[in-house]
């Protein structure tokens, strides 16, 4: 996969120029990268299983911390619910493969 580097723009106009003349390779690379990763996960059929499967969910977090994630998500350019989604499964990725015990917690 080559890698395409997006150059900066003046206008939109060149902008919508360049993607039109770089539209191939850059779908090339989406369709290898999205391959790849399917495979790596174990095929269509289990991230088309994974996205169906959810349940909504309501917690409490600081207002403090979701004006973080709000900023965080606007420079990313997506919402700041799908951040705090990402932000939490990495964290629960990153806790399963370290292997440390588990501490119980203390119920009163």
């Amino acid at each position: 996969m080559k890698k395409v580097n997006v150059p900066r723009f003046r206008t939109e106009a060149q902008e919508a120029k360049w993607w039109d003349e770089h539209m191939g390779e850059v779908e090339g690379n989406l369709m290898q990268g999205i391959k790849t990763g399917v495979a790596q996960r174990g095929g269509p059929r289990r991230v088309i299983q994974e996205r169906r499967q959810s349940k909504n969910i309501t917690i409490r977090v600081a207002i403090a911390d979701i004006e973080r994630a709000r900023t965080l998500a606007a420079k990313k350019g997506i919402g700041y619910q799908t951040l705090m989604k990402m932000l939490l499964k990495q964290a629960l990725d990153r806790e399963s493969r370290s292997g440390l015990p588990r501490r119980r917690a203390k119920v009163r």
